[in-house]
């Protein structure tokens, strides 16, 4: 399969009004990695909404974006965040690729919508 997606490391994803939620045991494993308990973790780098508990967004970006363009706890970075931008809402919705592709410079111009479902699933299923 050739190369359809390589991540540039832009940081556009990290931009934005609201960041991903983050499930307990990440939000446990982002406190340790910080040297935090977890009450202080989630008072000072989270906000929540509703039933979910979100990292909070400073200047327009997620508070662990860096000055350098890179991700602070990259080593650990929620789930959602690994996997963006093969999300799983592009295996049955074509606008929501097209609207991934603009979003995001890693795509190769000429991907086409099949060879990038193909990448999806392989990614989301450990491949």
């Amino acid at each position: 399969m050739r190369e359809v997606f390589s991540c540039k490391r832009c940081g556009h994803c990290c931009h934005g009004e609201s960041t991903v939620s983050i499930s307990r045991p990440e939000q446990e494993a982002i406190a340790s990695f910080l040297g935090l308990d977890l009450t202080d973790f989630l008072k000072k780098f989270c906000i929540k909404k509703g039933n979910r508990v979100e990292m909070k967004v400073v200047d327009g970006h997620c508070i662990f974006y860096g000055d350098d363009g890179l991700c602070k706890i990259h080593k650990v970075k929620p789930f959602q965040c690994r996997r963006w931008p093969l999300h799983p809402s592009i295996l049955n919705d074509p606008m929501a690729w097209e609207a991934i592709k603009a979003d995001c410079p890693g795509f190769d111009p000429k991907a086409t919508y099949e060879e990038v479902c193909e990448l999806v699933k392989r990614a989301n299923s450990g491949y």
